[in-house]
């Protein structure tokens, strides 16, 4: 019988990635061989928690066995974000050039930020050949420490086969927003005239330039100015699936529902599902189906973040679309308001006959934890809601399900979240140790 030492590596390889993470590390330390052999499943996703993890890593970490990564989490900023250090922003660029760089496998990139970073973190990008999920974030505060557009657009654009774009807190640039230059309460990134000209997009590096990316199928964006008129007129090359755009806390409603309307009328007739955070109250554009850009919107997510009140009018204002499923996430302390809008928008359904969403075969509610405990009457008022809402469903022969959508977006004392079906059940997530290919290494 052969032993695990005469078998060939792709066959130790192939038992490997069926192991669970503390296998593989058990494994990896009965012998050099079979520790070498087990570097590309503990390398596979790598997470670095502050710039000092990154520089433990970089002074550790042979730089072949960056070539086993494919998911890295990455953070340039202080482990302390209220006491920074005094590195430079080359020197921060310059680690982060360095290890990707060596990373040649990899496909997601999930890079967290203080600001921006010097320009030069551009040039590791063209050679990802096989990156196709981006996320960037700033994770300090615009007017302190702002992201420049110009960067995100540059980095993003030096992407070749990029798929999934996440931008979190990006600054407009002066250099693209003259008509935000003495505006007391929108801040500006300036001096970013030095992030080189894309051969692509040359230098208008502006935040609707991402439209003319060819390969970018979902594109989300949170917590940035989207008040360029651009997203009106610049070509469009991509063909966007999934689009989540989120509000702009400097801004008013209304303001953030024109951005909203806008970059929906550009991209529109791709879109497949869409994320909404702010109203759409424009009823002759997206209401009827012949009019509607919105051509293949199948799914229709609503955040917590919605105004309640402004939900049937939305909904309503949506018709134009073959919408299948729509879901809606709110608080616990929302439940009973959401369950009493859907309802009415159910009413509205009714009233308007079997043309009116007449693709609509789902509604899901999910429930993110408040982070304290509920009273007794107020939990009966929430299960009360639930069922009326049920019931209803099954009047109109709608399905509900039992869903959750991630990690709350509202700090919370408890790490505790709930999801609720129309069967009025309130269920707790609860964190499940990871089997199988789900590994990762962690670095503080």
């Amino acid at each position: 019988m052969a032993s695990w030492y005469s078998l060939p590596t792709e066959l130790k390889l192939a038992i490997i990635a069926q192991l669970a993470p503390l296998d593989v590390d058990a494994l990896a330390k009965t012998s050099q061989a079979s520790y070498h052999a087990c570097v590309p499943a503990r390398f596979q996703a790598i997470k670095l928690n502050d710039f000092h993890a990154l520089l433990r890593f970089l002074e550790n970490v042979p730089r072949s066995y960056c070539s086993s990564i494919e998911t890295l989490e990455l953070a340039t900023h202080d482990e302390d974000l209220f006491a920074p250090t005094h590195i430079t922003l080359r020197e921060r660029s310059d680690a982060v050039v360095a290890l990707l760089s060596a990373c040649s496998r990899l496909s997601s990139l999930v890079l967290r930020v203080s600001g921006s970073l010097d320009s030069t973190v551009i040039s590791p990008f063209p050679h990802l050949s096989n990156l196709k999920n981006l996320s960037i974030s700033n994770v300090s505060a615009e007017d302190s420490s702002p992201l420049s557009e110009r960067l995100v657009v540059a980095i993003a654009a030096s992407c070749h086969t990029l798929q999934e774009l996440s931008l979190d807190r990006v600054t407009r640039s002066e250099l693209h927003a003259p008509d935000l230059q003495g505006v007391p309460y929108i801040p500006l990134v300036r001096g970013d005239e030095n992030v080189p000209d894309h051969p692509l997009l040359g230098s208008d590096l502006r935040l609707p330039s991402l439209l003319r990316l060819s390969t970018l199928r979902k594109l989300t964006i949170r917590d940035t100015h989207l008040g360029d008129e651009h997203w009106s007129t610049t070509p469009v090359a991509c063909r966007l699936q999934v689009l989540d755009l989120g509000s702009y806390y400097h801004e008013n409603e209304d303001f953030n529902q024109s951005c909203t309307e806008r970059i929906m009328s550009a991209v529109g007739p791709t879109v497949d599902t869409f994320s909404l955070n702010t109203a759409v109250c424009n009823d002759r554009l997206f209401a009827k189906p012949s009019e509607t850009p919105l051509q293949k919107l199948r799914k229709l997510h609503i955040t917590p973040f919605f105004p309640v009140d402004s939900v049937v009018e939305t909904i309503s204002n949506l018709a134009g679309s073959p919408i299948e499923t729509l879901s809606m996430q709110c608080y616990e302390d929302d439940v009973v308001d959401v369950c009493n809008a859907l309802e009415e928008f159910l009413t509205v359904k009714l009233e308007r006959g079997s043309e009116f969403y007449n693709k609509l075969n789902r509604i899901n509610v999910s429930v993110t934890a408040a982070g304290y405990p509920a009273t007794e009457e107020e939990v009966d008022e929430r299960k009360i809601a639930a069922k009326k809402l049920q019931d209803f469903c099954r009047q109109l022969r709608l399905a509900g399900d039992v869903e959750s959508y991630g990690v709350p977006q509202r700090p919370v004392s408890s790490s505790r979240r709930a999801s609720m079906s129309f069967a009025v059940e309130v269920a707790t997530t609860t964190s499940v140790r990871p089997v199988g290919k789900a590994r990762s290494m962690t670095l503080y």
